[in-house]
């Protein structure tokens, strides 16, 4: 690629002058043949040239583009729309710095009901083809897409088996028959016309058609009632009750069973979000939110030069390049260029009519609001979450000037012992990260090797058995180990490192030396070195409220652990004074309850339907528990 800027100059000027005036796409290259920016045009050689005309100034973010122009590429297309379809292919393959580019490419997934197969099945897929099956979606909570499969295998036995069959063919159906999730078409359990009244209410359900499902599985639970089949009717009975009652409760945002995305945004400053909304079958399957900030090359004035209408442009022909469902209409809060070809192009990808609608009252108006207000939301968190991190750098900068700290303390690891005169000893560690506590990481203990109260050797151990295993497993060090406890804990804690050749970048000790109240003995300090005083904290900063919280958290944490062991003991000693029950009959009730406190909170009725416990030594069992209960 050429560097020359004169050359460069010569060779876009041959460039421009033989652009034909066709429709088109064009990609931006600089000296490397890296692509800058992707795009389209009626008429090629017009759209170009306005790059580079001298009159009316470009904005900084094209001023920007256009200094690095070593060479432009195009490509002549039949149409506009065929230009358009191409832009957005070649940008999501190339990711050019210049364009607006979605970062966020999940592909949701869906539920597929097979009705092109003679025996349709329910499956899931990432992939939406045009095969004749329904798919219904997308599910953006995973876990609200395993509760509707649970559901639709519970209330509609289809099959799950993908290989192809002839009605009746096999000789005996599959486990699946045998725990009623399959009707069993393959080996003639069922007539045609059953699984296909099995299908259309599967389909009803999925669709959200409350009413036309009621109205069909009432109809055949009258139908087992007059062939007297009534425990079959029953069933029905119950599954029409725990399908009202689950229907009832789905989030519907309209009763008229449309199918719509719904696309908003908001923005602040260099920040912008834009919100889509899945509402299928008049309910609101979910939302997906594009974040755009400091857009191409980290240049945050970028975004500002934006038209919001160009972006929300861009995420409309990205997200629907993707292999998604299309609804039948797509809310917008506001037109967008090319809206119309852009429609034509949907239509296409669809197989029917999509409209794009920007609605100005009434209820459709209601939801682009409330998308726009989810993008607001958004985009406040953001900067909270930015302000709370400013001021957690500021406490972690403070730290780190007042104990000469070689790095930041960016992750504290903070360890506290609790015993009650040696009994049960457990210890806690907490861990805190850029000034904030993460539970996810806490860790608890169980002492094993020290016997009586030697706070010391106990934190030892768990010293030794913490660092042991993040040397072992290639764990990251904390950048501040903290122990509660003054020099004697700080003492025990470096000595457990040097055994297992661990080295940590600082150890300190925290604790409230003690005294009179109010006295100059009753303040907090901090221990870096086995000898002196230590470190008098300054309680009013905030750095040292940070400390003082870890360390508190570490000991709520600690206290809480030994808490649940003691609950535990005197549980199991409880059961084990209960007259008439054995060590065998002891395990069968633990064994039938899972635990010790299920046991203590079932009733009566449920102690006398345990094997071997008979209704008298069930009322002994249950006055005990709770006579034992009143009295603690």
């Amino acid at each position: 690629m050429m560097n020359d800027y004169a050359a460069i100059r010569e060779h876009l000027e041959e460039i421009l002058t033989h652009l034909p005036l066709l429709p088109g796409v064009y990609l931006m290259k600089n000296t490397q043949g890296a692509i800058l920016y992707v795009g389209k045009a009626k008429r090629l050689r017009n759209r170009v040239r306005s790059y580079f005309r001298s009159s009316g100034l470009p904005s900084a973010r094209i001023a920007s583009m256009v200094t690095q122009i070593a060479d432009i590429e195009h490509i002549v297309t039949d149409s506009e729309l065929e230009a358009l379809i191409l832009e957005s292919t070649l940008i999501k393959k190339h990711l050019p710095p210049y364009n607006v580019l979605l970062k966020d490419d999940k592909n949701f997934p869906y539920i597929k009901l097979t009705i092109q197969e003679e025996f349709p099945r329910i499956v899931t897929t990432r992939k939406i083809l045009r095969d004749g099956a329904l798919y219904f979606g997308p599910y953006v909570n995973v876990g609200a897409l395993n509760k509707t499969l649970g559901l639709l295998k519970r209330f509609f036995p289809l099959r799950l088996c993908g290989s192809a069959f002839k009605y009746g063919s096999k000789p005996r159906p599959c486990f699946e028959y045998e725990i009623h999730r399959c009707l069993g078409p393959c080996a003639g359990k069922c007539t045609r016309e059953e699984y296909a009244e099995m299908v259309e209410q599967a389909k009803l359900f999925l669709q959200g058609k409350k009413d036309d499902l009621m109205r069909e599985l009432r109809a055949r639970m009258e139908r087992h009632a007059e062939a007297l089949m009534f425990e079959q009717a029953a069933k029905v009975r119950d599954e029409i009750e725990a399908i009202d009652s689950i229907m009832e409760r789905q989030n519907i945002i309209s009763t008229g069973l449309e199918n719509q995305d719904v696309i908003a945004s908001a923005r602040r400053g260099a920040l912008l979000n834009v919100q889509l909304f899945f509402i299928r079958n008049g309910i609101l399957m979910g939302r997906q939110a594009f974040q755009f900030s400091e857009l191409t090359q980290g240049e945050s004035d970028r975004l500002e030069e934006l038209d919001e209408r160009e972006v929300l442009r861009s995420v409309v022909e990205q997200y629907y390049l993707k292999n998604v469902l299309i609804p039948d209409e797509i809310l917008l809060q506001e037109p967008i260029p090319n809206q119309k070809m852009i429609e034509e192009w949907l239509t296409d990808r669809k197989g029917k009519k999509v409209a794009l609608v920007v609605p100005q009252r009434g209820h459709k108006k209601q939801l682009i609001l409330m998308a726009r207000q989810n993008a607001e939301n958004a985009l406040e968190k953001l900067e909270t979450e930015d302000v709370k991190a400013a001021v957690a750098l500021k406490l972690l900068e403070e730290l780190q000037a007042q104990f000469q700290f070689a790095t930041l303390p960016r992750r504290i690891e903070c360890f506290d012992i609790s015993n009650i005169q040696g009994a049960m000893a457990v210890a806690s560690m907490v861990v805190c990260i850029d000034g904030q506590m993460q539970p996810k990481e806490y860790k608890r203990f169980r002492i094993k090797t020290i016997e009586g109260s030697d706070d010391f050797g106990m934190m030892q151990e768990v010293i030794t058995r913490r660092y042991s295993r993040v040397k072992t497993e290639s764990l990251p060090m904390p950048d501040v180990i903290m122990v509660d406890g003054g020099k004697g804990q700080l003492h025990a804690a470096k000595y457990a490192l040097s055994l297992i050749d661990v080295e940590a970048q600082h150890v300190i000790g925290i604790a409230k030396a003690h005294g009179m109240r109010g006295s100059e003995r009753d303040i907090e300090r901090i221990f870096t070195q086995i000898n002196g005083d230590g470190v008098v904290l300054d309680t009013s900063r905030k750095s040292a409220q940070l400390l003082m919280r870890i360390r508190d958290e570490a000991h709520r944490f600690a206290i809480t652990y030994h808490r649940e062991l003691r609950k535990k003991a005197n549980l199991r000693s409880m059961i084990e004074d209960i007259p008439g029950i054995g060590q065998k009959r002891r395990k069968q009730l633990l064994t039938h309850f899972g635990s010790l406190k299920k046991l203590k909170e079932a009733s009566l009725e449920d102690i006398a339907a345990v094997p071997t416990i008979h209704r008298d030594l069930a009322e002994t069992v249950y006055t005990f528990l709770h006579s034992a209960e009143q009295s603690d």
